[in-house]
């Protein structure tokens, strides 16, 4: 293959980073420091620096215009088909998403009954022109009378809140709430206002919101109250002294208390306070700033309060239960050997609870108070739950399950099965193996069998299970949740070399067939191509976190330390240092071809970005096109 001329970039020779008493520059032959001016995405040179990369990757590519065309169109027709969400209920509404098949985003439908016919209640796709502009986060309130949207532009963060009455096609107030980011909506019984969060307006103007690296701090809690403007809103919890602190804020069932969460970072441990709102204002409402108690006042567990009776709180924890159990100040659902992944209550006292079993769905039916068994819901073998709805006021449920070979199926008194045209899962064997670390810990992996080159996804970080959907291999590595709270610890900060090791361990097929791809966990996978190049065919890095020594001093990613550790911290320092993907890089080695790919995108810009990304792996794959 013809060796790349990369585009010249300038170095400053001059500049030395001195951490914990290490010249970083003088002990690595290359490193971010020579770069530090790229670190300012508006500046002239880094604009011209990544257009100069871009212009590469498409030269790599031109030559396969006929081959990338090929691929578009099949991409178009495998895209091409309808999807629907998880219906759920809303006051005596029925709501659900979906798209046709290639809009841009999938459309809010809304119907009187299961069986009625449906029709449109929001679609983001008249937004804008090219269908950038999405629905971030929405919330509908307690009798389903408002709904509180919010729009992302572009993939941005930074999101505008927006308000309507269920029925009508405009908003109520004049202007959105702004610099909301990070956010839920959590709504008073009374309609009268919701919860939000928000920061300070950053360095940029509000056209260009988004594009800013500054880091991600001093998160605050407002509550805004229908009719007002924004400027009037209540300020309901801030933490100077902690500025990284992330909140949530959500009402309990019954609308009398407001419960405050409050995290670190990343790492899957919170505390929990409440404020009594009838005590302190008479009312279900907000008349001014609340007091809060803590239930929850030490870093020990993740707390989720999923109801409460009076002043009982149910809580899905891993309070001495790393695969979670469902805790009421006395426990109502032990710890099981498998992880508790995710719970609902419906019907007054009905507690679902949805466990994984070898990177596989359980649904269980408990009872809420008592924690008694009631009933299995039986699934098809191997599925897996992608969403699930319900609420403790209602006496139905809903939920949709797939798996490797099935897009998706809706249950409730009616399926919904999604179907893509040209595609016949019989010809298809999944597998579920298990190979061995270096440890010897047993690695759950999920495989199709096809004779072509493989395309291998793996997660491995945040505390967040992936499961075998419609996808070709997935690695379930250590740092995630498949195995509870143990499996996410083994796989984070100094630990993560247990996931290096297993991804370069993965016995299924040869590298010159292999193409790694991730997500938020994707810079193991360089780490890996750094020390293991000889594994891989090619590399697709998805906007990794390449710089373990200055990732957290941008947006929201002091956060991330709970995973990558904190290069403030000797300790954490030094073993970054060893594997950051930036710092490590090998003149002497030969690596698998790279590509890099962002987020935020319109179906069309999905799939055109899937076609280059296909075509350049059909190039350095030597793969042949076949219909």
């Amino acid at each position: 293959m013809t060796k790349f001329a990369y585009p010249a970039v300038r170095r400053d020779e001059n500049h030395v980073d001195v951490l914990h008493g290490v010249p970083v520059k003088h002990r690595l032959e290359l490193t971010h420091q020579s770069y530090r001016h790229l670190e300012d995405p508006d500046a002239p040179e880094t604009k011209a620096f990544v257009e100069a990369q871009n212009s590469l990757f498409q030269g790599f590519i031109k030559d396969s215009a006929v081959l990338r065309g090929k691929i578009e169109a099949k991409l178009t027709e495998m895209y091409n088909y309808e999807r629907f969400g998880v219906p759920f209920k809303k006051g005596d509404n029925y709501y659900y998403f979906h798209n046709s098949g290639l809009q841009p985003q999938s459309v809010l439908y809304t119907q009187k009954s299961v069986d009625a016919t449906a029709s449109v209640f929001f679609d983001s796709n008249k937004l804008s022109d090219d269908g950038t502009v999405s629905l971030s986060t929405y919330r509908f309130s307690e009798k389903g009378n408002l709904f509180a949207y919010a729009l992302s532009a572009s993939g941005s963060d930074w999101v505008k809140i927006h308000v309507r009455e269920v029925g009508a096609d405009k908003d109520l107030e004049e202007k959105p709430l702004e610099w909301a980011k990070f956010t839920g909506i959590s709504w008073t019984h009374d309609e009268k206002g919701f919860f939000y969060n928000r920061y300070q307006a950053p360095s940029v103007s509000l056209d260009k919101a988004g594009t800013e690296t500054d880091s991600a701090e001093n998160q605050m809690v407002y509550y805004h109250r229908i009719g007002t403007s924004q400027s009037e809103d209540i300020l309901i919890h801030k933490d100077a002294s902690n500025p990284t602190h992330m909140f949530g804020v959500s009402v309990s069932d019954c609308g009398r208390y407001l419960i405050l969460t409050v995290s670190e970072s990343c790492d899957p441990k919170n505390l929990v306070y409440v404020a009594d709102l009838q005590k302190q204002f008479g009312t279900n409402s907000v008349l001014g700033v609340p007091t809060f108690s803590p239930i929850v006042d030490k870093w020990e567990a993740e707390f989720s309060c999923i109801a409460n009776e009076g002043t009982t709180f149910f809580f899905e924890t891993t309070l001495n239960a790393p695969k979670k159990r469902i805790l009421g100040f006395v426990e109502v659902v032990a710890e099981t050997e498998n992880p508790l992944d995710f719970n609902n209550v419906v019907d007054e006292n009905k507690l679902v609870l949805v466990y994984l079993k070898d990177v596989k769905h359980v649904m269980k039916v408990y009872e809420l108070h008592t924690g008694a068994f009631l009933n299995d819901i039986e699934m098809p073998s191997g599925s897996i739950i992608k969403g699930m709805s319900g609420n403790r006021k209602d006496t139905e449920m809903f939920y949709s399950f797939g798996s490797f070979v099935s897009p998706g199926i809706t249950r409730h008194s009616i399926f919904r099965e999604t179907s893509v045209k040209g595609f016949n899962s019989s010809i298809f064997e999944v597998k579920q193996v298990f190979y061995s670390s270096e440890d010897g810990t047993k690695i759950p992996m999920s495989v199709i069998e096809w004779h072509n080159p493989a395309l291998l996804y793996a997660y491995g970080g945040f505390n967040i299970s992936f499961f075998p959907l419609f996808f070709v291999a997935v690695a379930n590595i250590r740092g995630g949740a498949e195995y509870g709270q143990e499996w996410y610890d083994s796989g984070v900060s100094k630990r993560s070399k247990t996931v290096l090791q297993t991804f370069s361990m993965l016995p299924y097929t040869k590298p010159e067939r292999l193409q790694s791809t991730e997500d938020q966990w994707r810079t193991s996978r360089w780490c890996v191509c750094n020390q293991t190049p000889e594994l891989f065919g090619l590399g697709i890095a998805e906007v990794g976190v390449m710089d373990l020594l200055r990732f957290h001093k941008f947006t929201i990613g002091s956060a991330w330390t709970s995973d990558y550790g904190n290069p403030d911290v000797k300790e954490d320092f030094e073993y970054a240092l060893k594997i950051s993907p930036l710092h490590n890089v090998d003149r002497n080695k030969k690596y698998p071809l790279y590509s890099g790919h962002g987020a935020g995108k319109s179906m069309q810009q999905i799939i055109e970005e899937a076609s280059d990304k296909y075509t350049y792996l059909a190039r350095v794959l030597n793969a042949n096109y076949s219909d």
